[in-house]
């Protein structure tokens, strides 16, 4: 297996029997990343000179046994818009501000002081708006699996360079979707941590940061380092020194509650092989001693169009601000779809749209409450081309396919998606694991349950 291939846990092992260098495996990862570039455009900013001198300074650590942490030496990439010392984040637009930034954001810092190397910033759809690779700024993000699907977003360059191998550790952002619908699609693992649980800066209602790896125990050993404080983000959680990796261990799903939610009757209807991943892996659980219950949809049209109304607001509001030749800039779609009713809207409508995502938010607790557990689906269709901005591609409904992730954004539980199995054309299928509110322990270990449970993984793409 190339270097570019391993897992964080097992770059972690080698370098501290001083069997592996990071150096290498960072030239690895940036000749993969020169390899494949070309065909799937995951990467904003390549880091390559600053990688080898970061790794090169791991590698001292780890030579004196002085590592800065388990994960010192391997690689990360880091979302577009997360901010990095350095670095621009013009949130995925070319109408963005291009100026550097002068600090890390939290996520960056944790990773920056445990010594990570820094490979470089994936891209992102504008302004995270879509779940697409479709950007104004940086073009077409592409989904290894299928160079003519999607890989989803709106991380989506996170998603697809963990699938083609460009290290073992990404970070991506997500406020409806934006981790676990690429991480879906792109046959990896992603973990939408419970609100708060990560500090992030700035901070806003749903907005997380999460890791996005090829297993669950590289997410767990990021979550160790994204989960520590950070006093920027007033919006965070009280700090509790875990250690997320060993809490992995001796799970068991004898005696658990699990809730299977297959259809949530708004948004797009789920294709049959999706559904039967979903299924599939609820019952593997109950083979394992869980007791598996069908759970209604508490979601409806109503409650969902509330959450659009007010994010193509607050979108419309940062358009309509821009003078005009910035507005040109922005993607055509984005442009048409936080212009299509937003000019529109009373104040009323704004608040009664606000008002439908606290209404969502309390149905999706009390649904979930009896439950230690929901198994449902990620996304529920397969990757669609790769060169539309979302299924449909219409502007007046642009978000029809979040209906299973947006609930765990607004109610604030933690939620991740796990590859499971492959359709009948051989794209990935995701199944999502949805905890009580601040479990996000549980939803990991539940995910490490059902990795060791699922079927037979194919290679990873592009190998060639």
């Amino acid at each position: 297996m190339s270097l570019n291939q391993l897992s964080a846990a097992d770059l972690s092992h080698a370098f501290g029997k001083g069997e592996l260098s990071p150096v290498d495996v960072t030239q690895s990862v940036l000749a993969r990343i020169e390899a494949c570039e070309p065909k799937i455009n995951a990467m904003y900013i390549t880091h390559r000179d600053g990688a080898i001198e970061q790794a090169r300074a791991a590698e001292r650590r780890w030579r004196a046994r002085n590592p800065l942490s388990p994960l010192d030496g391997v690689p990360v990439t880091i979302k577009e818009n997360i901010y990095t010392r350095g670095d621009p984040a013009p949130i995925g637009t070319a109408a963005g501000d291009t100026t550097p930034k002068p600090l890390d954001a939290p996520p960056a810092a944790r990773v920056r002081e445990a010594g990570c190397v820094v490979i470089g910033k994936t891209t992102m759809p504008d302004y995270g708006m879509l779940s697409s690779g479709l950007s104004s700024m940086h073009g077409t993000t592409r989904n290894p699996w299928r160079l003519d699907r999607n890989p989803s977003g709106s991380s989506s360059g996170a998603g697809a360079a963990a699938a083609a191998g460009y290290g073992p550790l990404h970070l991506g952002t997500d406020i409806g979707g934006s981790v676990r619908l690429p991480a879906a699609h792109c046959g990896i693992f992603g973990h939408k941590p419970s609100h708060g649980r990560v500090p992030v800066y700035p901070p806003f209602m749903a907005r997380v940061t999460g890791p996005m790896t090829r297993t669950v125990r590289d997410a767990a050993m990021l979550m160790n380092l994204l989960a520590r404080p950070d006093a920027r983000d007033y919006m965070s959680l009280p700090y509790t020194p875990l250690d997320y990796v060993a809490a992995l261990a001796g799970v068991s799903a004898r005696g658990l509650r699990i809730g299977l939610l297959t259809d949530m009757r708004t948004g797009l209807a789920v294709e049959a092989q999706v559904r039967a991943a979903s299924v599939a892996a609820a019952r593997a659980l109950e083979a394992q001693g869980a007791q598996v219950e069908e759970l209604s949809s508490f979601l409806t049209p109503e409650m969902v169009d509330g959450g659009c109304k007010f994010f193509e607001a607050r979108a419309y509001n940062d358009f309509a601000s821009m003078p005009g030749e910035r507005q040109a800039k922005v993607l055509p779609f984005i442009a048409r779809w936080c212009s299509y009713r937003a000019p529109q809207m009373s104040a009323r409508d704004l608040v009664a749209g606000y008002q439908q995502i606290m209404v969502l938010r309390e149905a999706a607790v009390a649904a979930t409450q009896p439950y230690d557990y929901v198994i449902a689906p990620t996304s529920p269709i397969l990757p669609y081309a790769a060169d539309s901005a979302c299924p449909g591609d219409d502007p007046a409904n642009a978000l029809p396919h979040i209906a299973f992730t947006l609930p765990w954004n607004m109610s604030e539980q933690p939620a991740a998606s796990l590859n499971w199995s492959y359709s009948n054309d051989d794209l990935p299928i995701g199944v999502q694991v949805i905890g009580r509110r601040f479990d996000d322990v549980g939803v990991l270990k539940i995910c490490a349950l059902l990795e060791s449970l699922r079927p037979a993984q194919r290679a990873w793409p592009l190998q060639q």
